[in-house]
């Protein structure tokens, strides 16, 4: 008998589940609007884990967003989804259901995903850059996820890249928001549907004048965030996804940006070493295969 495991990937809007297998194969999918109340949210996720408990799996994996007590599977904060704060969907479902079962950060998920079968893949020391409402991320260092001392490395979103910390708009997650950056293109064109991506891309690449400055401005950002990164830690490659990465300009924007920077700042250029910057192997689906790949690691079963 094939054995399979639940995967669900809990998001702001969406939640998808997929049953995959071991190896981390694909065998179905499906997605769901997000419940924003907590009864809802839970008897939702009752009925998918009874819907798929058929399948016999093996063991239920969650990716969430905000910090997770690893341990206990605890929630903290939740980011845009406030009801799971302090919400042990580890100590819940294990109970109901009597099936090993883990929780995982977003970002760290992601990261995991790459590292099991993407661009992360038997690097030693890497990281998941996640472009979407903020910055997201998990830092792979010794073949091994960190999550630091309180469970919140990768929270890439609270670094702060200005001279001062008075607004939350020094952030990263502000300043490297791939969803402002296009809505403020949009602005800038006219546009109606300020989330129209493609179009927002269509007139960065023709070199538009009224967007152009933002992106390289975008792409600054990014980059200096990734160079802070690099004089920390000093890994081999960065990985970027998010839904904006599956433009081919965003990786080589941020890689030109990197190198402009360096060259602006000899000292810094002659001491680091330039990393890799690839765009990531998974897209939309990449929490489901890192939450998998966490829950095997608990389970010690990973490949």
């Amino acid at each position: 008998m094939l054995t399979t495991y639940l995967s669900i990937d809990i998001g702001g809007t969406n939640l998808k589940y997929a049953l995959l297998d071991h190896s981390g194969n694909l065998i179905s999918r499906n997605t769901v609007k997000t419940p924003h109340t907590l009864d809802e949210f839970l008897s939702t996720v009752k009925q998918i884990i009874e819907m798929n408990i058929r399948h016999h799996i093996k063991g239920i994996a969650f990716s969430v967003p905000g910090k997770v007590a690893r341990q206990s599977g605890t929630v903290y904060y939740g980011g845009s989804l406030p009801f799971l704060d302090h919400l042990s969907l580890k100590q819940i479902f294990e109970s109901q259901y009597h099936l090993p079962v883990s929780v995982e950060n977003d970002g760290k998920s992601a990261a995991l995903a790459e590292q099991w079968l993407g661009q992360l893949k038997n690097v030693e020391n890497g990281a998941m850059i996640v472009l979407g409402t903020g910055v997201g991320g998990g830092i792979i260092i010794n073949h091994q996820l960190l999550r630091g001392t309180h469970s919140q490395a990768g929270e890439l979103s609270f670094m702060n890249l200005a001279d001062h910390t008075s607004t939350s708009e020094n952030l990263l997650g502000f300043s490297g928001s791939a969803v402002r950056m296009i809505e403020a293109c949009a602005h800038q064109l006219g546009l109606a549907d300020i989330n129209d991506g493609y179009s927002v891309f269509e007139a960065i690449e023709a070199g538009d004048s009224r967007v152009l400055p933002i992106f390289e401005k975008y792409c600054a950002t990014i980059a200096t965030m990734m160079l802070n990164i690099q004089s920390v830690i000093d890994i081999q490659r960065f990985v970027i996804g998010g839904g904006i990465s599956a433009q081919p300009l965003i990786v080589s924007g941020i890689t030109n940006a990197f190198h402009k920077i360096l060259t602006n700042l000899p000292l810094s250029g002659k001491q680091l070493q330039i990393p890799e910057i690839l765009t990531a192997h998974f897209k939309s689906d990449a929490n489901l295969y890192g939450a998998l790949y966490n829950l095997l690691i608990e389970l010690d079963v990973a490949a």
